[in-house]
């Protein structure tokens, strides 16, 4: 009896039955497609992150650098043999390798973090920039300083890659400057740290047993560059590296071009058991701010940073777009949602009202007031799904209309100010080297979830019951003499 009345009613009402549906629909719709786009938004928020961490990484550990002291210039210097009285003297070269980022740490405080509670594992990585200085000169003895170089990835560049500055001549003297990055690589556990974010697209990896071996991984984009292939030898401070593999990045262009072995970085450097940066993964992830407030409480004197801080320093329209869709957006959909709900309810009470002959007449013939709003609350249960059925095809067909366009946001990186204090990039070179942002152009999607489906039909039924509720609650309170009067 009940599906036979349910039945012929939603026939004869069914413009206030779509009435109904449709303001549902449209609140429905619009909370898929915020939660659909913020889910878009923390993907590109998770890439732009990704470009700076390596994969499995919660956070790292630096230690900011302090300011020279005294007079030096802090710029590298370079000697060059011009004794030759030839008029063409033989082109000569120089390296220089400086740490990069953060202030050294010591190597032993890579197993005092793996040691603090709640992590699961610490590798320590060594970042490098190796300014590189070929020229030729023809009169007594010639010194060429550098210090001014300020070139993207020179001393007082900050983005890591490898740059050229133009032949410079003038005074007897012909050189060219050429700045790269180079990440020293823990190469018994290579799932944390400088490589984790790429995949070798030529040759090999590195192997455990090459912790000090004179071999070499080099970047995709530095290989064509330098037309460097599998096999190549590749020449640091008069020390020769075997490339063994060629590295892709997995999300964006790499900041290191350059990968050895970690005490071979430590020897080019002059830095014996020293690293720059500790990436760190935690044994939970929802525990990584109290391992975080724990090794800043036990190991003084240095920085950590999680992916929660680097978020705090991504702008760009990405940044505003993303603030928009969780304030605005999430507030306007609550409104809408609200407003919906209410209409419907109200939309219902109003039905109800105008049906008092019919209900009066039910319950003369002895129908109970439950089962008059059982009736009422199992048509509105019928308009709340109809609403979530129209509301999700509405929804979805937004977010495969955000994903079909893939608008383009921009993310830019900026500093953290810690000095280096940041986490190490896909390479090492990391934050510490982000003093001068770099741009990221993220293709936006809105990817739909089962959870957000789910939360559309909760939605319907939420909407349908309450509606129900108030219809329900109109009708329980008619009289059989309310037909009575409204036939008169």
């Amino acid at each position: 009896m009940f599906g036979i009345y349910l039945k012929r009613e939603l026939g004869r009402r069914k413009k206030a039955a779509l009435v109904i549906a449709l303001g549902l629909a449209l609140g429905i719709a619009l909370v898929i497609t915020v939660n659909s786009v913020s889910a878009g938004m923390t993907q590109a928020q998770d890439k732009v992150l990704q470009s700076l961490y390596g994969l499995g990484t919660d956070m790292t550990v630096t230690k900011a650098r302090t300011a020279p002291t005294g007079n030096s210039s802090g710029g590298p210097r370079f000697e060059f043999d011009a004794s030759s009285e030839d008029d063409d003297a033989a082109e000569q070269s120089s390296d220089r390798v400086m740490t990069q980022g953060g202030q050294a740490l010591k190597a032993a405080l890579v197993k005092q973090v793996a040691d603090q509670k709640g992590v699961a594992a610490a590798v320590g990585a060594l970042t490098l920039n190796v300014t590189k200085v070929d020229g030729s000169f023809t009169q007594g003895k010639a010194q060429s300083s550098t210090g001014g170089t300020s070139g993207n990835g020179g001393p007082g560049g900050g983005n890591g890659g490898s740059t050229a500055a133009p032949r410079v001549q003038g005074g007897g003297a012909s050189f060219d400057v050429n700045s790269y990055s180079v990440a020293g690589v823990d190469v018994t556990d290579q799932g944390l740290g400088p490589l984790a974010t790429s995949k070798i697209s030529s040759g090999v990896t590195f192997t455990s047993a090459q912790t000090n071996a004179k071999v070499a991984v080099v970047s995709k984009s530095y290989a064509k560059e330098n037309s460097y292939k599998v096999g190549s030898k590749l020449k640091i401070s008069s020390t020769k590296y075997k490339i063994i593999g060629i590295a892709t990045p997995d999300s964006s262009d790499s900041t290191t071009d350059v990968y050895l072995p970690l005490k071979q970085a430590q020897t080019l450097a002059d830095a014996a058991n020293q690293v720059t940066t500790i990436y760190v993964m935690a044994t939970d992830s929802q525990q990584i701010d109290t391992v975080k407030a724990t090794i800043q409480k036990n190991i003084s004197g240095t920085t950590v940073t999680t992916s929660a801080d680097l978020a705090e320093t991504v702008s760009g329209s990405l940044s505003t777009a993303s603030e928009l869709a969780t304030s605005v957006g999430k507030w306007l959909s609550i409104a809408v949602l609200v407003a919906a709900f209410l209409v419907a309810a109200l939309l219902t009470s109003s039905a109800v009202s105008r049906r008092v002959r019919e209900f009066g007449t039910l319950k003369a013939l002895g129908w109970p007031s439950r089962r008059v709003t059982r009736q009422v609350v199992g048509e509105s249960m019928v308009n709340g799904l109809l609403g979530g059925a129209l509301g999700g095809a509405l929804g979805l067909a937004a977010a495969y209309t955000v994903t079909a366009i893939s608008p383009k946001l921009t993310a830019e990186l900026g500093n953290t100010g810690g000095g280096g204090g940041m986490g190490g990039g896909p390479g090492g070179g990391g934050p510490g080297q982000q003093s001068a942002s770099n741009t990221m152009e993220i293709a936006l999607s809105a990817p739909v979830s089962v959870t957000t489906i789910a939360l559309a039909v909760g939605l319907a039924i939420a909407g349908g019951l309450i509606a129900g509720a108030m219809g329900g609650w109109r009708a329980s309170r008619m009289r059989p003499a309310d037909a009575l009067r409204s036939v008169s």
